[in-house]
């Protein structure tokens, strides 16, 4: 279907009388909702994990381990909580409100929410979303990302069969469709994908003065900090399996290691000998490892290759066939080389040497660039990496692990800066899509009226004494 002004302002309108409806500010009907849309991914399992290896390679397992799976969690977590979180606050107005002394604080639905999604995680990155869309009380209009063309028409299936247009839709095409949905008004948008396209959104937003939430990637990636203190078999198994998942074709992935000059050619030889354990000694012709989303992508592979053929200590081999690229070492990188003053967004992985006692150094260039979404370290001294995630500016991150700080519920998930805006997961999805709207209910009598004029002479010394008592 070709998406005109036209239809996306039609979609947009019959939207925007439904939610004025006041159907979707029923918290019973929005849980019924929310559960519709865990049944239909469960039932499209099959379908969902087929589009997820026609668009990215993606094995089954790592399909419901990395997109499927983490969306039925967040929905149940959505569904138990939901009736607590929109609760209004009840909050006593204090004594310089009396006698109105109650007051509360609603959750209220902005409206008509615009969705717009990116290839690397199409299923999770998209019904992860609505499902806090959903829990806020919106309606959603979702554009998916043109590049995962396939999940694409899964979604549009799954989502068509199970909600009316007028209240989840999907659409597909490719930029000029997102900028068709950007020049409308809309009451909530959500974007997933690049600082760059970041801005774009953030630019038209601001015409209608839209409130925006964005999960970026960083503008110069995410960085995996080795102290020479830290369990180097252990950093490589887990540094190794995060590099692999989805061909190194994730928001939070590691960009760039960091790694103590002392121990870097010991974790290094254990670094190779895990992504060999995990994947084979030709990831590019092993089936299971996923693809790059387009030969562009991988032509990018092949370029920065050829840049740095002389410091590939590592793989550096692609199928560009089945557009498979191999995880790829390049060793050693200055922290000034444009290989890692950007988010690579792919299999390849700078490593940095750094002498231990200049970690202070090391950590003041981080900081001194754009924030990334995610900040990992290995060491065994907590107290310096308790300090560090304390102080550092960053989305999220982990001391001696990688990546699951995602999936632990309850807690926030995004970045700040050129990382991104706003949160979600569990309820701070719930909050990200709703207002905080609050009212005080007034009283008719015994009215002081300290409020009132006079504000001179002995009726405005008396009032401001029991102002100042008030304050206490």
């Amino acid at each position: 279907m070709d998406y005109t002004k036209e239809r996306i302002q039609s979609i947009i309108k019959s939207q925007r009388e439904f939610f004025r409806s006041g159907e979707t500010l029923d918290i019973g009907w929005r849980i019924e909702q929310l559960k519709k849309l865990k049944k239909a991914v469960l039932d499209n399992k099959d379908m969902l994990q087929e589009a997820l290896y026609q668009d990215l390679g993606k094995s089954s397992f790592e399909a419901y381990l990395c997109d499927i799976g983490p969306v039925i969690v967040e929905v149940n977590e959505i569904i138990k909580g939901l009736r607590k979180w929109a609760r209004p606050e009840k909050h006593y107005s204090g004594l310089l409100c009396f006698p109105s002394t109650s007051t509360k604080v609603y959750k209220m639905p902005y409206g008509v929410s615009l969705i717009i999604s990116p290839f690397n995680f199409p299923v999770l990155l998209t019904l992860g979303v609505l499902a806090a869309s959903i829990s806020g009380g919106n309606t959603a209009v979702i554009k998916t990302s043109s590049k995962s063309a396939e999940s694409t028409k899964a979604l549009q299936k799954l989502i068509s069969d199970i909600f009316p247009e007028n209240y989840v839709t999907v659409i597909d095409g490719g930029h000029d469709v997102a900028d068709l949905c950007l020049a409308e008004r809309f009451d909530k948008i959500f974007y997933t994908g690049s600082p760059k396209v970041a801005k774009h959104v953030l630019e038209q937003a601001s015409h209608n003065l839209t409130s925006v939430a964005l999960e970026l990637g960083g503008e110069t990636g995410n960085w995996c900090v080795i102290r020479k203190d830290a369990k180097l078999r252990d950093a490589a198994r887990k540094i190794a399996f995060f590099k692999l998942c989805n061909a190194g074709q994730i928001c939070i992935n590691i960009n760039q290691i960091a790694v103590a000059r002392e121990v870097a050619d010991e974790f290094l030889g254990y670094l190779k000998q895990e992504f060999i354990r995990q994947i084979g000694e030709k990831p590019e012709e092993n089936p299971e490892y996923s693809k790059l989303i387009g030969l562009s992508v991988f032509e990018k592979c092949e370029r920065l290759c050829s840049d740095y053929h002389d410091r590939i200590i590592f793989g550096g081999t692609g199928n560009k066939d089945s557009l498979r690229f191999s995880p790829t070492i390049i060793y050693p990188v200055g922290f000034d080389e444009t290989l890692v003053i950007h988010e690579l967004f792919c299999p390849l992985l700078p490593v940095v040497p750094f002498d231990d006692s200049e970690i202070d150094s090391v950590m003041e260039t981080i900081a001194d660039r754009e924030h990334p979404l995610s900040l990992y370290v290995f060491t065994s001294d907590m107290r310096w990496a308790e300090k560090v995630m304390s102080t550092q500016q960053y989305g999220g991150g982990c001391i001696n692990e990688v990546c699951i700080h995602m999936m632990v519920k309850g807690v926030p998930f995004n970045g700040t800066g050129h990382s991104g805006m706003g949160a979600y997961h569990g309820e701070w999805g719930f909050r990200e899509f709703t207002h905080p709207t609050t009212v005080l209910r007034g009283r008719t009598v015994f009215n002081l009226s300290l409020r009132e004029h006079p504000y001179s002479g002995k009726a405005g010394a008396r009032k401001m004494k029991l102002l100042k008592l008030f304050e206490k």
